[in-house]
């Protein structure tokens, strides 16, 4: 079946340049899965179904490299001044974590989660989700679910289980501690490779496979090289959040070593790693030592995945996003928070980069753009995503620009990203199937799935109290803004 989308912007690719043109009154032509057209000029006569988008952006859909697969991540954790209470204590992780939702209920938030993703306009993820609420880590069986709901929802999804040695955890004392198991950090790899070796390519290629260590700081020097061996063996990306903050860097002084350091010893530091978030390096405004180099070596890696808009909600910016840039480094992008919003994302970004360096011109729209698409399709080795040109996978996303608080239109991505947000999102197309039209998934009872995740969340908030090293009560963990007078 031939499609042709007409709009009033569409965004194509010059294979001459590398680079993202824009195209008014543009075509898009897709026949099943593969792009065939994209500029003016096609009759539709051609063409099966004909969808005029009207006044609206065509452009590729948005590859999110930390894309969120829970109930929340941000809106509990982002305003204590003292984030010690939504840790493990010591006392809960000697006594035996058990996870606060079945194997069932998982498969239910990570299919809500992957939904979200298809509202904002993404159409490749590699989900993210907390271990918090875990046993330890996700299981196998976590993914396998995680992969049948990307499926069905017709998602293109890198995935794998997370896994670590260590969890942290708060001491009676407050202090802040690492609590080793390094069997179950194994354990998790073994799980990860097999789930590799079982689902890669899996549903007509829409799931691949990732190794998903969580961060730098809880994963053995042994399991880091044993990481980057099995990466080798499986030919698969791996993503390992690292450079994400000063308590990592701490934590990795006592073991007299750095993240990079720590990456180029185990064999890691190389083409096939992405780094989430990459900013806490030499010469950063909260880091003590000088800039040495890190760049560089950045620049040798698939690259790093930006998350201005999860950053800011914690206080913290990559502060030269241009220079990271001019330096080689590829740039992907990860929404990591909910909702993932990658259009508020790239807004959150372009002001960011103007704050940190005191310049308008910082963090230009087109370049975030280019982050959200090329940048995170070259990140995983792909040339047939994140680009509308002829050859490409049928991935695009249309963002309506005629809705009444919009407002006029200048250049299209600079409204994109000033006046427009993830509720603009109109159609997304995967791998040639329309997967979101008119805002809505296809078969999805929204009513029914948000009183249900609503009712796990609640669960969820309150299950922190079990684990608080204060054994502080939900109320006590989570005052709200103003006192609650309902009872009045």
């Amino acid at each position: 079946m031939r499609t042709l989308v007409t709009a009033s912007h569409v965004i194509g690719y010059d294979h001459r340049t590398d680079d993202h043109v824009l195209i008014r009154d543009g075509q898009v032509v897709y026949e099943g899965n593969r792009i065939v057209h994209v500029g003016r000029g096609h009759d539709p006569a051609d063409c099966d179904e004909v969808v005029d988008a009207g006044q609206a952006l065509v452009g590729p859909g948005f590859v999110d490299l930390d894309a969120l697969a829970d109930i929340d991540h941000a809106l509990l954790d982002t305003w204590h001044a003292d984030g010690r209470g939504l840790e493990w204590s010591r006392e809960y992780a000697l006594r035996g974590p058990v996870a606060v939702f079945d194997a069932e209920e998982r498969a239910f938030i990570r299919a809500y989660a992957l939904a979200q993703l298809l509202r904002n306009g993404i159409t490749t993820a590699m989900p993210i989700a907390a271990e918090t609420h875990s046993a330890w880590a996700e299981t196998y069986e976590d993914l396998a679910a995680t992969a049948d709901a990307a499926a069905r929802l017709g998602l293109r999804a890198y995935l794998g289980p997370s896994y670590r040695s260590a969890v942290p955890v708060v001491d009676a004392d407050g202090t802040r501690a690492l609590h080793w198991r390094p069997e179950r950090g194994e354990e998790g790899l073994a799980d990860a490779i097999r789930f590799v070796r079982d689902f890669d390519g899996a549903h007509d290629g829409l799931i691949r496979g990732a190794l998903l260590p969580c961060r730098i700081e809880t994963l053995t020097t042994d399991l880091l090289r044993a990481t980057a061996r099995a990466a080798d063996e499986l030919d698969c990306p791996v993503r390992l959040h690292c450079l994400q903050g000063t308590g990592e860097l701490r934590r990795l002084a006592e073991r007299g070593t750095t993240p990079l350091a720590l990456l180029k010893e185990t064999g890691l530091l190389g083409p096939r790693l992405l780094v989430p978030h990459a900013v806490y390096i030499g010469g950063h405004s909260e880091v003590d030592t000088p800039y040495a180099g890190e760049l560089d070596a950045l620049a040798t890696l698939a690259g790093i995945v930006h998350c201005p808009h999860t950053m800011v909600r914690y206080g913290a910016a990559l502060e030269d996003f241009d220079r990271y840039r001019a330096a080689g480094v590829n740039i992907a992008m990860g929404t990591d928070s909910f909702p993932p919003d990658m259009i508020r994302n790239m807004d959150y970004g372009t002001n960011l980069s103007k704050l940190t360096t005191g310049r308008l011109d910082a963090g230009a729209a087109a370049d975030y753009y280019r982050a959200a698409t090329l940048g995170g399709a070259r990140a995983l080795g792909r040339d047939d995503l994140g680009r509308l040109a002829p050859g490409a996978l049928a991935d695009l996303v249309v963002v309506r620009l005629d809705a009444p608080r919009t407002g006029p239109v200048d250049d299209p991505v600079r409204t994109l990203l000033m006046n427009t947000s993830g509720a603009d999102v109109d159609t997304v197309v995967i791998d040639g199937r329309t997967v979101l039209r008119g805002g809505a998934v296809p078969g999805v009872d929204e009513a029914a799935r948000s009183a249900r995740a609503q009712g796990l969340f609640d669960r969820m908030k309150a299950a922190y109290a079990d684990r608080d090293h204060r054994h502080r009560t939900p109320a006590e963990l989570f005052p709200g803004s103003f006192p609650d007078a309902s009872g009045v």
